[in-house]
């Protein structure tokens, strides 16, 4: 006998946006930047968190993990004071993964500035496409340097890749045992063809070995595919069986994902995925590790 889970989420993985007042490169005007769901014009709309509780109406979402949406590179700080506002005046997000640029001359300046905002919790940098050695910023040496200073401010690392750089990220996980690791959207495995999935699971279980690393499970919509049940449950089941579900955490990715599923879809959906696990289980899933990580601030009771 399975019980889906009814107990409190909270989202490790969403985004706001305004974009009448700040300036975010990738959404403005008629750009399109190469992204792996295609055409993502439809999110080209201003997105606040009186959307987002909207969406999450009939669901006992307690708080969420803003993540970084890469607003403009010049002033992340910028970024960091208007989300906290948003919080201080919405009681949403209750936790912050900031922008930083870790191969930059200030960085040391820049991550004890991003530290001192009381719901800073991780940083993120995109380590980019690797060149033709293979190899991306996670191996490069002064971004590494970076990187290394993420412990000293208390601070954890956000890793959105594919699962083909998943040896570096492994790497720089051995290489850094102070420093959680957070891997963004499942590692992201792309299509569900079973050589991929088969790449996909020995890259996570290399990164699975090591006990700093915890995933989000978020982001696995495919371009020109619906999201589904059966689609995903070969890749929640590998997680879970890699991981444990205390390493994990549910992230809806909104309103990124929503050009593929409401919101109360996917939570509907992730409930499915998890029905055979234990309650405690899926509690740790939806809730218990993400409060662990985040230690997020005015959770509703």
């Amino acid at each position: 006998m399975t019980t889906l889970y009814d107990g409190p989420i909270i989202d490790a993985h969403q985004h706001f946006w305004d974009l009448e007042a700040n300036h975010y490169p990738w959404l403005a005007g008629d750009t399109l930047v190469p992204h792996r769901y295609g055409d993502y014009s439809a999110i080209k709309r201003t997105y606040l968190p009186a959307d987002y509780l909207r969406d999450a109406a009939g669901h006992d979402v307690v708080g969420s993990v803003y993540v970084e949406a890469e607003w403009d590179p010049a002033d992340p700080l910028g970024e960091t004071r208007y989300v906290s506002q948003l919080a201080a005046s919405s009681g949403r997000p209750n936790a912050i993964a900031a922008q930083a640029w870790l191969d930059r001359d200030d960085t040391e300046t820049l991550l004890a500035a991003q530290s001192a905002f009381e719901r800073v919790r991780s940083m993120r940098h995109k380590p980019g496409a690797p060149d033709d050695a293979g190899r991306t910023l996670m191996s490069d040496a002064r971004w590494r340097r970076g990187y290394a200073q993420l412990a000293q401010h208390g601070l954890h690392f956000e890793l959105q890749a594919p699962w083909t750089q998943m040896h570096e990220a492994a790497r720089l996980a051995r290489d850094f045992p102070e420093t959680l690791l957070i891997v963004n959207h499942s590692g992201v495995p792309g299509d569900r063809a079973p050589d991929t999935l088969r790449g996909w699971g020995d890259a996570m279980a290399a990164l699975a070995a090591l006990p700093n690393v915890a995933v989000k499970v978020s982001g696995l919509c495919e371009r020109g595919q619906p999201w589904s049940v059966a689609a995903n449950q070969p890749v929640i089941d590998t997680l879970h069986a890699l991981f444990g579900a205390e390493r994990l955490m549910f992230g809806s990715n909104f309103p990124v994902d929503g050009m593929f599923i409401t919101l109360d879809g996917l939570l509907d959906g992730f409930m499915q995925l998890v029905r055979a696990w234990p309650q405690t289980q899926q509690r740790a899933f939806f809730h218990d590790t993400a409060e662990r990580v985040y230690r997020p601030l005015g959770l509703a009771s």
